[in-house]
């Protein structure tokens, strides 16, 4: 639950935060979200598949729109990890590594059901697994399949490789120099947005687009990160949220790997 209210608390411009709604949806929806969400999300008798599920099914009866589809895969995994016990950074890893290599074809039904419940923008049409039509393989494979073009399912492929060198070192560093996980969250959210084009925004604008948005994301998280006090960047962070919105960008993806990457730094602290 911590972990869904740290990331909505962050301003993230483009996207949807306590500090600015956006694309039809309001932080009153992330945090109704949240609440029916985490219940569902840990429990431990239930597979990946049916996790997110239920948790999907539970969000839609609630707020009627898709908040949380990319968070609640990333999560899941996460969660069930840390469910086989860990002392280090490096032991969730490896238990991450067994949880998502022992996925099944089953989980993949599911999964698929809950992304087209969830309906997230720009899903489009593949010629291979597409989730309209049932799957037949295991989640693992079908999420390799699609991990050229979807940095959540590129996440399955390469055991969470962007949360673990790019994300949580974001937080840890940034929360060690100002001493405030909100904006070290903030910085972890703009150094996404400036390594990654997000997947989001290419599916629904394309690749030219989005490169631009990781072009111009850049100088801004290089003013961000050199901030003594990084409450003096909000007018900085507003102006790029205003310039994004404007246009309907919204760095949906980059959101959701920074909420991952505040779970794992959450659990290991």
């Amino acid at each position: 639950m911590a972990s869904f209210i740290g990331e909505i608390e962050a301003f993230k411009p483009g996207n949807v935060s306590s500090y600015a709604d956006g694309h039809n949806m309001t932080a009153e929806d992330f945090l109704i979200s949240a609440e029916v969400s985490a219940p569902l999300l840990c429990e431990k008798n239930c597979s990946l598949g049916a996790r997110v599920l239920n948790c999907v099914k539970a969000t839609k009866k609630s707020v009627a729109c898709n908040t949380n589809l990319g968070m609640l895969l990333l999560f899941t995994p996460i969660i069930m990890a840390a469910e086989l016990g860990f002392e280090s950074i490096e032991k969730l890893k490896k238990n991450l590594e067994i949880t998502l290599t022992s996925l099944t074809k089953n989980d993949a039904n599911q999964v698929f059901e809950a992304i087209f419940i969830a309906n997230p923008g720009g899903l489009g049409k593949t010629a291979e697994q597409d989730v309209t039509h049932q799957p037949d393989c295991s989640l693992l494979h079908a999420m390799e399949l699609a991990s050229h073009r979807d940095s959540v399912a590129l996440q399955y492929s390469n055991n969470f490789s962007e949360v673990f060198k790019l994300g949580f070192p974001a937080i840890k560093d940034f929360d060690k120099r100002w001493n405030s996980v909100k904006w070290s969250t903030v910085s972890c959210y703009l150094t996404f947005m400036a390594s990654i084009k997000d997947s989001h925004i290419e599916r629904k604008y394309g690749s030219e687009i989005a490169e631009q948005i990781k072009i111009k994301s850049g100088i801004i998280v290089e003013k961000f990160n050199n901030s003594i006090d990084p409450e003096a960047s909000v007018e900085l962070l507003r102006g790029f949220d205003r310039e994004l919105k404007a246009r309907n960008y919204n760095p949906g993806t980059s959101a959701d790997l920074t909420a991952t990457s505040l779970l794992v730094y959450n659990l290991i602290n």
